[in-house]
């Protein structure tokens, strides 16, 4: 009996133990300040970011797709300028072809005069000229190469000044004779070296010869007559084309006239290295009347001045070619473009 009566006893004080404790804890919490509440992650203020308009979107995404179809519209038009520059360049071969067809032209006073106002007016014309070819101021332009029957030899193109016999007032030109071979250029190079030697030496015992008194008395000079001079040599004839000079690359090195290294064609500056205005004309020769027993020079051949290093055929094979390109990447442009829709 004692027992069953403890027990609820001790059970109400347990409660009013906790009882206490409770009013307890609450009391502290309403004392105590609120504290704030921890800030956000970085990925839930992400989200509630406000979103970006759909205008700017939708504009960004356009500039995208023309960046993407860019290229293929810049290879498309260089394609189409390629067709434009075939056309210009079949008038320009039926323009050389036209005026190297038509009658020779004498080089006289009146055709000098007229090339010297307008270079233009015989560009590609016939010159038919004579005279006497003074191979001591001949020029050697090289190395260039020729191939003969599928082999390679290097040689020079050799430029000489012929001076007119007539004094009807043509003035002197420059003539592109044609290629030599390497050895033809040494030869000649050692030729000039022996002449100038053996007139060096002339002179100087001629000199010696005359100041001594005994030469003087006994000596006597003789005089030159018409009358048995020999006939001298016929003049040269020769038939070019007026051309002008060239226009080297970048990996050309640049002409040197005091060592007589001459790498591309510089009317003015072979001109003043051979005594003669700058304005001098320039001409290939283009006869075919070649010397079996002196087959050097090699002139030129008349179709080689109506070619081109890009001929008309080959603009196709550029137009070709950048329209492919064109298609190409405008394929994978709109491939793309797909792409990205269908992930959407």
């Amino acid at each position: 009996m004692a027992a069953s009566l403890s027990r609820p006893l001790h059970l109400r004080l347990r409660g009013g133990g906790g009882g206490h404790r409770l009013l307890a804890s609450r009391a502290s919490t309403s004392t105590a300040p609120p504290t704030p509440p921890p800030p956000p992650p970085p990925a839930a203020a992400a989200a509630g970011a406000a979103p970006a308009p759909s205008g700017a979107r939708k504009e960004a995404s356009a500039w995208s797709k023309l960046f993407l179809f860019a290229p293929g519209a810049i290879t498309f038009g260089l394609g189409t300028w390629q067709l434009f520059r075939r056309q210009e360049k079949i008038e320009m071969l039926d323009y050389r072809t036209r005026r190297l067809e038509m009658e020779p032209v004498a080089w006289n006073e009146t055709a000098s005069s007229a090339v010297l106002r307008d270079p233009a007016e015989l560009e590609f014309r016939k010159i038919v000229c004579e005279g006497d070819f003074d191979e001591e101021k001949s020029v050697f332009v090289g190395p260039r190469s020729r191939s003969i029957s599928g082999v390679t030899e290097n040689g020079y193109y050799v430029i000489t000044p012929l001076i007119p016999r007539l004094t009807d007032g043509s003035s002197p030109i420059l003539v592109n004779r044609g290629w030599v071979p390497r050895g033809w250029h040494d030869k000649n190079i050692k030729d000039h070296q022996i002449l100038d030697e053996t007139s060096e030496s002339k002179e100087a015992v001629k000199k010696m010869d005359e100041k001594s008194s005994w030469w003087k008395f006994w000596s006597k000079q003789p005089k030159s007559s018409p009358e048995i001079e020999k006939p001298g040599k016929p003049p040269v004839r020769v038939i070019g084309v007026i051309r002008g000079s060239e226009k080297p690359s970048i990996f050309v090195p640049a002409n040197e006239p005091r060592t007589g290294q001459w790498f591309y064609v510089d009317v003015p500056m072979i001109a003043r290295a051979c005594g003669l205005p700058e304005n001098t004309v320039y001409i290939e020769d283009i006869n075919e009347d070649v010397s079996a027993t002196n087959p050097y020079p090699v002139t030129k051949d008349v179709n080689t001045l109506i070619r081109h290093s890009v001929m008309p055929q080959d603009h196709l094979k550029y137009t070709f070619t950048w329209y492919t390109l064109s298609a190409a990447v405008t394929y994978m442009a709109s491939k793309r473009i797909k792409t990205k829709k269908v992930r959407l």
